[in-house]
């Protein structure tokens, strides 16, 4: 390390990111006081912070009002970002329990929990000029009733989805046979690759680098671009799908090297949107380009303004795919407008699964480190894939073909994810126990396929239906 220098990360002693980890704990101390379970150690809160790298649902929402510790914990991450508090010790890392800062936690720390060092971080921001104006802004953000901010969100996820899931269409046409002839059903570059390749290069963008900054303008904006059109952009399900019609047709090492090289591609996607995305910032910051021009929501009137405008997009998007549909059912085009209709409520209940990432299993929270809503929404969404899979290889009607296209395309395309698995993946890959994100891949593509199997595969040779 360069002593001499004058970078701010270098002066505080420990790097940026480990100081806005402290921070985080502290918060999550200052719940855990009024608790009976055991805090946890610095790696169960890595554990945590891995597994909520993708979605943590709507737990993301913030609270209608701040408690005084909140307040407080606001001050903090900012003091530690903008280098007001330094040095700190290497060791200088306070005991953690799992919840989230934006969760609402309305209990107050009594001083003789706070461990030492935490105590000379509260005196040394006592003494700091803290501009809490931005918590006040924080604040008159909040008008909105908890209902409504439910709704607001909702609101803005089925917009994006649809967003999604016109895209991930046009890409598999694009790229698809009749077109770029890049991608097939016969091959392990399976239709969904591009799709899911752009949505984890965008989530290097929109998720990783600069989703501080889009956060910044609108949480909604960035709960609406990540979890909603990127979420819908790419589909595990679809993938899962593809390897077991190879399987089905004998493919077997296909379809073992689509999972594969499959996973090679995203991986490599988001670390390329992630570098590309550093390198932009940097070009900002030479240029001295800021994003002051942007219009924030940041007033009651102006988040109701953008819910009407997006209540009315999704009006006008239903209203459209219902009338394409009915006109002409029999197109192909048609399982494209069910899909519109359908993909919102994947999209929903991918969101709600996801509040139980970070969450652990049973009451110990045992395996913090597995996403677990982002399982459960990926081999959920791959087994009723296969499900209709099956339907439609036995029920040979134009009907049921269209309408099981379309809630496969919009459905459970929107319900499985490969940009927040993947985010996930990354995140702990470059964690501590890297071996953590290649468990959770296997876990995740051999539950998905071993079920597929079951419920496709098995049907499929017993009854013939390839014949």
């Amino acid at each position: 390390m360069d002593h001499g220098g004058s970078n701010p990360e270098t002066r505080q002693g420990i790097p940026l990111n480990r100081a806005r980890s402290l921070g985080s704990s502290f918060r999550r101390s200052s719940f855990n006081s009024s608790c009976d379970q055991p805090p946890l150690t610095d790696h169960d809160a890595e554990s945590e912070s891995v597994s909520e790298a993708g979605d943590i649902g709507d737990r993301a929402l913030y609270s209608n009002r701040f408690s005084d510790s909140e307040r407080f914990s606001l001050s903090l991450d900012r003091a530690l970002e903008n280098g007001a508090i330094a040095p700190i010790p290497e060791n200088a890392f306070v005991q953690s329990y799992g919840f989230r800062g934006r969760e609402s936690a309305t209990v107050n720390t009594p001083a003789s929990l706070v461990p030492p060092q935490a105590e000379e971080i509260v005196s040394t921001l006592a003494n700091c000029p803290i501009d809490h104006s931005e918590d006040t802004k924080q604040e008159s953000k909040r008008k909105f009733s908890r209902l409504l901010e439910y709704v607001t969100c909702l609101v803005h996820l089925a917009v994006f989805g649809i967003l999604g899931v016109l895209t991930r269409y046009g890409l598999q046409k694009l790229f698809g046979p009749e077109n770029a002839n890049v991608t097939s059903n016969e091959t392990i570059l399976y239709p969904d690759l591009p799709s899911n390749m752009v949505g984890s290069f965008l989530m290097g963008w929109w998720g990783v680098v600069f989703k501080g900054d889009i956060s910044g303008i609108s949480d909604y904006l960035s709960i609406g671009l990540t979890t909603g059109y990127l979420g819908s952009l790419t589909t595990f399900s679809g993938w899962n799908q593809k390897m077991l019609d190879l399987s089905v047709d004998g493919r077997w090492l296909f379809a073992i090297l689509g999972f594969l090289i499959g996973l090679f591609l995203v991986a490599y996607s988001i670390i390329f949107g992630i570098e590309t995305a550093k390198g932009f910032r940097w070009i900002m910051k030479r240029k001295n380009i800021t994003c002051s021009w942007c219009l924030k929501v940041d007033s009651y009137e102006r988040d109701l303004a953008a819910m009407v405008g997006f209540s009315l997009m999704l009006i006008l998007l239903w209203s459209l795919s219902g009338s394409l549909l009915e006109r002409d059912f029999s197109s192909e085009a048609a399982e494209l407008w069910v899909g519109c209709l359908v993909g919102p409520v994947g999209v929903w209940a991918r969101w709600f699964l996801a509040r139980l990432n970070g969450r652990g299993v049973g009451r110990k929270g045992r395996w913090k480190w597995v996403p677990i809503g982002t399982l459960m929404a990926n081999v959920l969404a791959a087994c009723v894939m296969a499900a209709l899979a099956t339907v439609k290889k036995a029920v040979k009607t134009e009907k049921v073909e269209t309408v099981a296209s379309g809630v496969q395309l919009g459905l459970l395309g929107c319900l499985s994810t490969v940009s927040t698995f993947i985010a996930e993946f990354n995140a702990m890959r470059l964690s501590d126990q890297p071996w953590r994100a290649y468990a959770y891949a296997a876990l995740t593509m051999a539950i998905s396929f071993a079920l597929g199997v079951l419920i496709y595969s098995i049907p499929v040779w017993t009854q013939g239906f390839n014949e």
